[in-house]
């Protein structure tokens, strides 16, 4: 059972449900209280929403474990897990039952809301995975950038399926409504915190597993352009992020009218940028780097949890 949870990464799953939950929740449900509208979509569905992202996920985990085992055994043999503990063909089934159940939910999700674009975009998800596992993680920037924005959509995902529900029953109306707007206002910006904070630890990562990448022949950021610019690129957008929340705190009256987020923007999210930068120039081992990755997690799941507060500020 151990080696189920660390096949598909069962923390990782459960950050995208608590992702998920925290966007409707605490984000999407304050806001349309606010301005007098009810959810329509029923929780069960939305239940069935996190259970196909968590699928999905699960099955890019396992077929990205399952094309990397060369790679593993090089830069981390001790977590190995395919081959070890799963067969090759037994974690192959694996892929395709979660696979075909996420997708199974995800087409049934976009029949009841009559979302077309949803079914391709069901359909197209796990094609995204496998070629990450097989081509686009072995090309650098690009692999990094189909990761994020695939993190990116776990949080849009939702936003999009309750108004695709609500605009059912209120027609255009609810979709220019000040309540829509303001509800995607955030979503997208947490969404993009995801995005860029997945970015920075995916070129992280790639400088911890240098070493098997580059006797594979990935042409992984570090192979290309080497250690000492892949840090330089992680410290600029290390820095444009921090300086954009700045920004924003400053700019928008509802962040900057309370301590609350002052402190939270200070204690949760810059200085721990800082310290794992600091801990980056320092860092040249695979176990270095590491835990600049596990620092990276931590800081993109306090931001996820900033919804929290914005959730009591909004009521």
């Amino acid at each position: 059972m151990i080696a189920l949870f660390q096949l598909v990464r069962f923390k990782n799953l459960i950050i995208i449900a608590l992702f998920q939950c925290l966007i409707r929740y605490g984000l999407i449900i304050p806001v349309l209280n606010n301005f007098g509208y009810e959810p329509v979509l029923s929780h069960f569905r939305f239940g069935l929403l996190v259970l196909a992202s968590m699928l999905l996920a699960a099955s890019g985990y396992v077929i990205n474990d399952y094309f990397d085992v060369k790679i593993d055994r090089l830069n981390r043999p001790e977590r190995v897990v395919i081959d070890n503990e799963f067969g090759r063909r037994d974690a192959m089934f694996f892929h395709v039952l979660l696979t075909f159940i996420g997708v199974f939910i995800g087409l049934f999700l976009s029949y009841v809301t009559r979302k077309e674009s949803w079914a391709l975009m069901f359909l197209f998800i796990p094609v995204f995975l496998w070629y990450y596992s097989t081509t686009f993680k072995k090309q650098g920037f690009i692999g990094n950038l189909v990761v994020s924005a695939l993190t990116a959509l776990v949080g849009i995902l939702v936003v999009s399926l309750e108004f695709g529900a609500l605009e059912r029953v209120h027609g255009q109306e609810i979709i220019n409504s000040q309540a829509c707007s303001m509800a995607w206002y955030w979503t997208l910006g947490f969404a993009f915190f995801s995005f860029i904070t997945t970015l920075i630890r995916e070129i992280v990562k790639d400088l911890e597993d240098m070493h098997g990448d580059k006797e594979e022949g990935c042409s992984t950021l570090p192979v290309v352009i080497g250690v000492k610019y892949s840090k330089i690129l992680v410290v600029l957008i290390s820095s444009f992020t921090l300086i954009s929340i700045w920004i924003l705190y400053f700019y928008i009256d509802f962040l900057n009218s309370n301590t609350i987020t002052l402190y939270y923007l200070i204690a949760l999210i810059t200085v721990p940028f800082i310290v794992s930068l600091l801990m980056l120039f320092k860092a040249n081992t695979p176990k270095a780097y590491h835990k600049i990755s596990l620092m990276l997690k931590l800081i993109m799941l306090m931001g996820i949890l900033y919804i929290i507060v914005i959730s009591k500020l909004l009521q």
